[in-house]
């Protein structure tokens, strides 16, 4: 170097990359303990009510993966993909537009006690299914195959409007299907609908959950190894802002990614789909327990 040439500065060492998981799981996962859940789930039996089901009502955004989530579900109960749900991989418009209850059938070919109820997705305040519609399915009044694409408001002359339902064919659990790598992406009136359909659950005392879909679209930990769903900083953070969103504890948020591209099924996906089912199952045949419980202490 020659005379009055300074040096150059010291070169800085670059910041280490951001970490992106926790050392440990911040929640625990029975990895390789499958076979027990889905057991598990196929000796329940619902008892103290008259109900024959524990009714799963499935609502969220276009796209988010509602029926997927459903089909996810009869997979792993059947060991195969299924399709009972119809999906549009084609995005736009909901693909769903009836009310339709979904069964999973039982070795021996009946159906287990819990049934979900699809509805069309929610969309921005002119279009989707109206909240209005989703609080009479919450309590019973729309029949099988009520079309949700009408253009005027229901009354009990309308084809699926049930005037007497019974405590069979209200919902006792509202399931909120988000996607993760969408949350802050959300339309403000889709917000606006979860929120009031989640005031309307919460008067009726009925317990909500979240299933948060594509988790391996919002972290690439996941992407490569879904075992890793509950060490990764994003997925809790992903959950956090769902949480924040629509009111939701923590506690009843679950992340699970839905089939959509394979062609056998998967033991960890079925893990993640069966524990949420398992929480959500017995959260609603709480319900219906204490629903008798009050009713038979005011015959008394």
């Amino acid at each position: 170097m020659g005379a009055g040439e300074s040096r150059p500065p010291p070169r800085q060492p670059s910041p280490p990359p951001p970490k992106l998981e926790f050392d440990q799981p911040w929640r625990k996962m029975p990895w390789g303990k499958k076979d027990q859940i889905e057991q598990k789930l196929r000796s329940f039996r619902l008892k103290g009510s008259s109900a024959r089901f524990v009714r799963i009502l499935v609502v969220g955004e276009v796209g988010a993966g509602k029926s997927s989530f459903i089909d996810s579900v009869n997979n792993a109960f059947q060991g195969r993909i299924t399709s009972g749900a119809l999906v549009d991989r084609t995005g736009g418009t909901s693909f769903t537009k009836k009310y339709k209850t979904h069964y999973i059938k039982a070795e021996d070919g009946s159906h287990l006690p819990f049934v979900f109820n699809d509805v069309m997705g929610l969309e921005d305040k002119k279009s989707g299914a109206d909240a209005e519609d989703i609080f009479r399915a919450i309590d019973g009044f729309l029949q099988e195959g009520f079309n949700f694409d009408h253009t005027s408001s229901m009354s009990e002359k309308d084809l699926g409007y049930r005037s007497n339902p019974s405590v069979e064919d209200q919902a006792t659990c509202l399931v909120n299907i988000i996607a993760a790598d969408k949350i802050s992406l959300m339309n403000d009136g889709v917000i606006d609908k979860l929120k009031k359909i989640r005031e309307k659950a919460t008067v009726q005392g009925i317990p909500q959950v979240i299933i948060m879909t594509r988790p391996e679209l919002a972290c690439p930990l996941v992407h490569r190894d879904i075992r890793k769903i509950y060490t990764s900083k994003k997925i809790k953070e992903k959950m956090e802002m769902c949480s924040n969103q629509v009111g939701i504890p923590m506690s009843h948020i679950f992340p699970v990614k839905n089939y959509h591209e394979e062609i056998d099924t998967d033991d960890d996906l079925d893990l993640l789909i069966l524990k949420a089912l398992d929480q959500i199952v017995n959260m609603a045949a709480d319900l219906l327990m204490d629903q008798s419980f009050n009713s038979s202490e005011i015959t008394e």
